[in-house]
């Protein structure tokens, strides 16, 4: 009896088992992919992206005054093709390492405060020479990412491909208004003592934007031309000297460029003329310059009606 029972269940199992392959089974869940065509032409401030793009603070910029809204002149571009491939080497760096998953705007606003750099005299005059200042020595970074090993992370090439349009247009002569003539920014994160000496511009994004104060950040005082002769776009190789406090210190450097501008030319105030330094003629009625042309009604005109 058993061996019957064993007979007839595996006379049922075998071929159940045997056609299990030929189950309809259900399709497994693609991964969301991206169409890089859809990208290719998105605007970018659709938001095309998504939720790629965030920002944990108000992207909405704020001008503190009238010279703070001002906007820089666009940046003209010279040099070789060389300099035109390190500009924007460089640049793309900057944009990628300090606003990767920054909004658009997040990520122009930190392109334009490297240009205004290059257009101000006390920063270097070519932009791989802007973003790598300092980086020579361990401390004194005036772009942290460029001291603190984050170029030992290999760019995803999402991001590095968006970072380098930005730069791209950035260098074809784009400017970014709402951050004005800034020249620093730090994140929402941190507070630095220089940021209570500087005149404020804008939040957008995660960072907080500043120009520096004085003469040093009037829109004459951008008046460096680029002329190319990028150097190479890679840190500098790291220095035995120790770092000043005063060469990342942006209130030490508008204070130094300060110091090189010739002092402007201040006209006297006028002293008021008084009746006691010229006597009372020159006002009495009868001294009056001759009418002229004056029609009759006017011809008694500052004279008295009846004498006292």
């Amino acid at each position: 009896m058993r061996r019957r029972w064993t007979t007839l269940i595996a006379a049922i199992l075998i071929p159940a088992i045997a056609s299990a392959a030929e189950w309809p089974t259900a399709p497994a869940p693609s991964a969301p992919t991206i169409d890089p065509a859809a990208l290719e032409t998105a605007a970018y401030e659709r938001f095309a992206y998504g939720s790629l793009i965030h920002s944990d603070a108000d992207d909405t910029p704020f001008a503190e005054d009238d010279a703070a809204s001002l906007a820089a002149r666009p940046f003209l571009a010279a040099g070789n093709y060389l300099d035109r491939a390190r500009a924007e080497q460089c640049l793309a760096m900057a944009i990628y390492y300090e606003a990767a998953t920054e909004p658009d705007d997040g990520q122009r606003a930190v392109a334009q405060v490297v240009l205004n750099r290059v257009a101000h005299p006390a920063y270097p005059n070519t932009v791989c020479g802007v973003v790598f200042q300092g980086s020579e020595r361990s401390t004194g970074c005036q772009f942290t990412f460029a001291c603190d090993g984050s170029l030992a992370r290999r760019p995803a090439a999402f991001w590095w491909d968006r970072a380098r349009r930005v730069a791209r247009e950035a260098l074809s002569g784009a400017v970014y208004a709402p951050v004005g003539l800034a020249t620093n920014y730090h994140t929402l994160q941190v507070h630095p003592a220089w940021s209570d000496s500087l005149m404020t511009v804008a939040t957008i994004g995660a960072h907080r934007f500043f120009r520096l104060p004085g003469i040093a950040g009037e829109r004459a005082a951008f008046r460096a031309a680029y002329l190319g002769g990028e150097p190479a776009a890679a840190p500098h190789p790291r220095a035995l000297t120790p770092a000043m406090d005063s060469d990342a210190d942006p209130v030490a450097l508008a204070r130094a460029f300060a110091a090189t501008v010739p002092l402007r030319a201040v006209a006297a105030p006028r002293a008021p003329i008084s009746a006691a330094e010229v006597g009372e003629a020159p006002f009495r009625a009868d001294n009056l310059p001759a009418g002229g042309n004056l029609s009759p009604e006017l011809e008694r005109s500052g004279r008295w009606l009846q004498q006292p």
